[in-house]
């Protein structure tokens, strides 16, 4: 990969840690998956390419692709290496500003993202793609191994949170591999780790109220210390727990994500029957 015409250094307030050990960049690639269909109408868009690690080694691969990137000191030398690879589209944006919904032209045609994502920004970046998920097909993204640890966790874990069960209500996460300290400039203070999320379908995610649902998770992961009973009394009280099958006094990193979908949709549907006056239908 080129050397140059990338002359400037990593931005410390941007998080940045240039990725430079083509192993890992053969390994992420490779996890990216086959080469896009010409005929799917797809796009691959990569978050953050920094000096082009990732991205030239993908355009050499797919032909074509396009990235995000904040940096302005970035975007001239990218577009120049670029033109030995393939076809780059480059957006000048904060990733958080992007419509990932509008890039993907509606649900007409599905987008795969993957990226270094940067460590200061990761689980606003993650709740962002969430945001638009019927229009993403997948995501390999390069992150902190504590925040994929957070991600993958299985309930009962200590990192078992918010943020687990709000990715694996609406995504199959599978932790890939680690990336040490060293493949990066300048090297990070901690390890690194790929994953893979792919969205479920919405018959599969199940949830009702999607507003009610990350609340229910909010306020349960709120006090990690208080039992459900406690930490959601300002959403419910214990006789609605327990109407839907789940002990009050289980604390929140107790509960599989099935219970939290069940337990949101009861809410919901709770609150549709006082609305309407009316007794929702049996079952």
């Amino acid at each position: 990969m080129p050397a140059t015409p990338f002359t400037e250094p990593a931005k410390k307030h941007l998080g940045q840690h240039f990725l430079h050990d083509r192993s890992y960049v053969d390994r992420i690639v490779q996890a990216v998956g086959p080469v896009l269909d010409p005929q799917s109408g797809e796009r691959l868009v990569e978050i953050g390419p920094g000096q082009g690690a990732i991205t030239f080694p993908l355009l050499d691969r797919h032909g074509a692709l396009t990235v995000i990137e904040f940096d302005r000191d970035l975007i001239a030398p990218l577009t120049e290496a670029a033109r030995a690879h393939g076809e780059l589209t480059v957006i000048h944006r904060d990733v958080l500003k992007v419509d990932f919904t509008e890039l993907a032209d509606g649900v007409k045609n599905r987008i795969r993202l993957v990226g270094n994502l940067p460590y200061n920004l990761s689980s606003p970046i993650l709740f962002h793609v969430l945001d638009h998920a019927p229009v993403v097909r997948d995501m390999v993204f390069m992150l902190q191994k504590e925040v994929v640890d957070r991600m993958a966790a299985p309930p009962g874990s200590k990192v078992y949170g918010r943020l687990s069960v709000m990715l694996q209500a609406y995504c199959r996460v599978e932790a890939l591999f680690i990336v040490p300290p060293g493949a990066f400039r300048p090297p990070p203070k901690v390890d690194s780790a790929v994953v893979r999320l792919v969205p479920r379908d919405a018959s599969e995610v199940g949830i009702d109220d999607p507003a009610l649902f990350a609340r229910v998770v909010r306020d349960a992961f709120g006090q990690r210390r208080k039992t459900l009973r406690n930490a959601l009394s300002q959403v419910c009280d214990a006789a609605a727990i327990t109407a839907a099958g789940i002990r009050p006094e289980l604390r929140a990193e107790q509960l599989p994500v099935a219970d939290f979908v069940r337990l949101a949709n009861a809410l919901t549907t709770d609150a549709a029957t006082r609305d309407t006056g009316t007794m929702p239908a049996e079952r």
